[in-house]
């Protein structure tokens, strides 16, 4: 329900976007941009079946496609260990968990009339994830328990970038699988 809703959002802001830029003539560069950002993942996307917040490294780059959006191929870091209850005795698991997958964002400055110093987004991720999982010595039960149903994800992000200088910025992504804040250079 919830991924229904943004999608049907998305869609409709995507359109008033396009109707606003044709208007207007507003097209700022957003591309060529390298995004380095932490942030939290745990309750959705690739992370759903982890059951807590875990942190995670994102990496990024962004390069204009058409007016106003830009694609931008990513991969992200995370890492954890959990215990799990077996036979009267508490083994630990190690995860690591690589994201791949490529991010497109559509900005909406024009219809916000936000400025140079700004920029905001919605964009949706999509790819599969890397996952790897080892076991404490001794541990002979099943080594799939925690494992996720599919590799591959789909995430909605909303996000805002303000602008410190023509080369460097701040970003806050906020996502349905893992939020970021991070730096953007130029």
């Amino acid at each position: 329900m919830k991924k229904t809703f943004f999608t049907i959002l998305l869609a409709l802001l995507f359109c008033g976007a396009i109707v606003s830029a044709q208007k207007t003539g507003y097209s700022e560069k957003h591309g060529n941009t390298f995004n380095l950002g932490i942030g939290i993942g745990g309750y959705g996307g690739y992370y759903n079946y982890v059951g807590h917040s875990v942190p995670v490294v994102d990496i990024n780059y962004e390069f204009d496609v058409a007016r106003n959006f830009t694609l931008a191929p990513f991969i992200s870091f995370s890492s954890y260990r959990n215990g799990y209850y077996w036979n009267d005795n508490t083994y630990y698991f190690h995860e690591s968990i690589i994201p791949i997958g490529v991010k497109g964002s559509y900005y909406f400055d024009q219809i916000f009339q936000a400025g140079p110093k700004w920029d905001f987004y919605l964009a949706g991720s999509l790819g599969f994830a890397i996952i790897r999982t080892s076991w404490d010595n001794g541990y002979n039960g099943d080594r799939g328990y925690y494992q996720a149903g599919s590799p591959f994800f789909f995430d909605f992000h909303a996000g805002a970038e303000y602008h410190f200088n023509h080369h460097v910025g701040g970003f806050l992504d906020l996502s349905t699988g893992v939020s970021t804040i991070g730096l953007s250079f130029k």
